[in-house]
């Protein structure tokens, strides 16, 4: 393989198709949240698998994963969609392709078992995702404490994600719980996952990690589970 070919190899490689795609999958639901009824119908969100936590108990537990797929009105998605692009695009740069999707969708599953556990109204939306990606850009700089424009990213976006949680506490129907079980899951899997060429790397660091991470879940689920299961029977 010539130089040539070898770059535009490493171009290609470079591309963040995967955001490319999350920013596909989640317009083309939209499109069918709003020809079945509408986004911000409550029947359609429970048939297209928003977070329902008595019909988690029932045996859905792949409704801790589709909200994140999921939007409720106009908005809602505009802002999430905006977010995706411009924060996954780094994000997915810094981690590689595969890591990047893992984190962006373990990072939902663990704001969605934090709605689950401490929220009991039904809810969607990428922000779980996209409060992971944020917890990952507050890791970063110890991954990479040489980088000075991973330090700089970070800073950028500690603003934002204060602007965010503080809008969330102000405003009705915020989903926090979900908020900040995304930011905590997207922060430890950071490390877990780990990155090419970081700093902080090793299996007994990322082992550490992730069992923080899958025991965190766990009891999320369980006061979940004897939460709803209180409430309802």
């Amino acid at each position: 393989m010539n130089p040539q070919m070898k770059m535009s190899l490493r171009r290609w490689q470079r591309k963040p198709y995967v955001t490319y795609g999350l920013i596909v999958v989640t317009i083309f639901m939209f499109f069918l949240q709003t020809i079945s009824g509408g986004s911000e119908n409550p029947l359609v969100l429970v048939q297209f698998g928003a977070k329902v936590n008595q019909l988690i108990i029932f045996g859905e537990w792949w409704r801790l994963i589709t909200p994140v797929f999921l939007h409720i009105g106009f908005e809602h998605i505009l802002f999430n969609g905006v977010l995706i692009y411009f924060l996954g695009i780094q994000v997915e740069d810094i981690f590689g392709h595969w890591r990047y999707f893992l984190l962006y969708m373990l990072s939902a599953l663990a704001g969605n078992a934090a709605s689950f556990a401490f929220n009991q109204s039904i809810s969607a939306g990428a922000s779980t995702a996209l409060f992971g990606l944020f917890g990952a850009t507050l890791a970063l700089p110890k991954l990479f404490p040489n980088n000075y424009s991973i330090k700089e990213m970070s800073k950028r976006f500690m603003a934002l994600i204060i602007i965010n949680l503080l809008f969330g506490i102000f405003s009705s129907g915020i989903d926090m719980a979900g908020h900040i079980g995304g930011i905590a899951g997207g922060y430890l899997l950071t490390y877990a996952l780990s990155a090419p060429n970081a700093w902080v790397s090793g299996l007994k660091v990322q082992g550490k990690y992730a069992a923080i991470y899958i025991i965190a879940l766990i009891v999320l689920l369980v006061i979940g589970w004897q939460t709803t299961s209180s409430l309802y029977f």
